[in-house]
């Protein structure tokens, strides 16, 4: 079934839809709240809550990407579960998430910020667009997709130091970048 198939079957509220959804992209899902969460039956809560939650919105939403709006929700979700599992009171802590090391770029939750939250995303993606397809690779796999150094380094064939000044010297390019374009950060 193509994502417009799908997509109607939720506007029918047919049940048939999340079936159809977690054939087409669960193990994109999966691999999306796995590589948070670090935890199966976490991971299995979290694409439970992802679907619902994508049912709950389909309608009135109409995405044009399916996939990239369930994984979206699913991101979320288990961001959501990380940072209840792993808060302070609950003695968590441990393991920073990889989003953590582009605090100093987008952080705070301003009023401004959230006005200019879509010219941001514009931005960024202007700034991932001019990066070579390696380095944009590897800086989507870490901030996006939150694969480990160990399975960068793997899947690009190098060291984790290298991915890790990979990374380092794409921050400070995309801070210089956003500064220039009238980013406060």
């Amino acid at each position: 079934m193509d994502d417009k198939e799908i997509t109607e079957l939720f506007l029918q509220r047919n049940e048939t839809a999340i079936k159809e959804l977690s054939e087409k992209y669960g193990r994109y899902c999966k691999t999306v709240a796995a590589n948070i969460l670090k935890n199966p039956s976490d991971t299995e809560e979290c694409l439970n809550d992802a679907y619902l939650a994508v049912w709950d919105s389909i309608p009135p939403k109409k995405p044009d990407s399916l996939g990239a709006y369930a994984a979206k929700i699913v991101r979320n979700k288990a961001l959501d579960c990380y940072s209840k599992n792993h808060s302070q009171k609950r003695g968590g802590g441990g393991e920073a998430l990889p989003l953590e090391e582009l605090g100093d770029l987008v952080s705070g939750s301003s009023t401004e910020q959230e006005v200019n939250k879509k010219e941001l995303m514009a931005a960024i993606n202007g700034f991932l667009n001019l990066l070579p397809k390696r380095t944009r690779l590897i800086f989507v796999g870490r901030y996006w997709s939150c694969h480990s150094l160990s399975e960068l380094a793997a899947r690009f064939r190098t060291t984790e130091h290298n991915i890790t000044v990979i990374l380092s010297r794409t921050r400070q390019k995309l801070k210089k970048y956003l500064f220039e374009r009238g980013f406060e950060l």
